[in-house]
């Protein structure tokens, strides 16, 4: 059976999860080798997942390209549209951490992209393979809620002044998003995987407690498709550490919630009527289970990259799903400036056609700093 074979553009705190998910806990995967433009970072993570190290793409793809089938682009958000579009013209697939892009625009440059070169992109959000959120997800397929009636997130986590000040471009605008596009995407995407398209959304962003460009505080109200109302709580102010990062869903059938710093652990479940499977759900999912890699999700969404590569059956989140998210996050900013409710762009229909492939946008206003396009997240 054939031997996926990756590589790893970027060699940050991130690239730790996919490397350890790469290396023992997906089958049939293999990590040929690391890049970032700090060349000691990525010798370290190139010395524990004993593959080769890099400080420059293109000299990696020159040596070693014909070995590589992925590349995991793991750099700042902002940086991505770069990325994406240097691993596509190598023809090779390529998995992107979270958000996809913090334009639509530069989204659709990168689908094009790879479809031109006939490759997949992948956009993590290993969220949805938590185990708790898979069992939250089996219940709304099966309609166990009913009529949904309001959805929440609550992401309250801390990242103080030094957090951000630990790298230029953490907390800008063009190259790291606020709380909402950075931090709060994963749980904004479970709002729309979960309960639908969202039609119309208010928002409100603050900047309390760090000196950064970007807020670290919002709140939006949505209004989804099917009727239901939702509710966005972020937050990196949280003092003086982690208190979670939960979604709950109530219903005329039933309430759930999920809590945990990682959307992982189930706090409710409960339903009238109630099966007889129900009665153990909390003893299952309450917890994760004893020993569990800190890299499980991750490598739970790997695993299906790898299948999909194989052109067997996954479950991926591709590159359009991931725009979905862009797409809602553009939008809470705007409602947010223009202190309006507005209504959600419709989605871009598949194979869309965008602009020419180059820079534009977000890049014509802040370009990349020379030599920094590797920069690990």
């Amino acid at each position: 059976m054939q031997t996926v074979r990756f590589a790893l553009l970027g060699c940050g705190q991130i690239a730790s999860k996919h490397g350890a998910a790469l290396s023992r806990l997906v089958p049939g995967a293999e990590l040929k080798a690391v890049c970032d433009s700090n060349f000691a970072r990525a010798e370290a993570l190139a010395a524990t997942h004993r593959c080769r190290a890099f400080n420059d793409f293109d000299q990696m793809m020159a040596e070693i390209g014909h070995e590589i089938d992925v590349v995991n682009v793991l750099t700042p958000t902002g940086y991505h549209l770069d990325g994406v579009l240097r691993v596509a013209a190598h023809r090779k697939h390529v998995v992107l951490e979270k958000p996809m892009a913090l334009t639509e625009h530069e989204g659709l440059q990168m689908l094009q992209a790879c479809e031109a070169a006939g490759v997949q992109l992948f956009v993590v959000k290993q969220n949805r393979f938590n185990a708790a959120v898979q069992k939250l997800h089996r219940a709304v397929r099966a309609g166990r809620f009913g009529k949904i009636v309001v959805a929440t997130v609550r992401v309250r986590w801390t990242r103080d002044q030094g957090y951000y000040n630990k790298d230029a471009w953490r907390g800008t605008r063009a190259f790291d998003g606020g709380v909402l596009a950075n931090q709060a995407s994963h749980h904004i995407d479970l709002l729309q995987w979960l309960v639908g398209d969202v039609h119309t959304v208010s928002a409100y962003t603050a900047r309390r407690l760090v000196e950064v460009e970007t807020e670290d505080t919002a709140v939006a109200i949505l209004r989804f498709g099917c009727g239901a109302l939702g509710v966005v709580e972020a937050t990196t102010a949280t003092r003086p550490k982690d208190l979670e990062a939960s979604i709950s869903i109530l219903g005329e059938g039933g309430a759930v919630e999920i809590s945990g710093f990682a959307t992982d652990e189930m706090r409710t479940w409960q339903f009238k009527p109630a099966l007889p499977e129900d009665e153990g759900v909390l003893a299952e999912f309450a917890t994760k289970p004893a020993g569990q890699d800190r890299a499980y999700a991750h490598a739970q969404y790997l695993r299906n990259v790898v299948a999909s590569v194989r052109h067997e059956a996954a479950e991926i989140v591709d590159g359009y799903e991931g725009l979905k998210t862009v797409r809602l996050i553009e939008a809470l900013y705007k409602a947010s400036e223009q202190g309006a409710e507005i209504a959600i762009p419709r989605a871009a229909p598949n194979r869309a056609v965008v602009g020419p492939l180059s820079g534009a946008g977000i890049r014509a206003v802040y370009p990349a700093p020379a030599g920094q396009l590797y920069a690990a997240k």
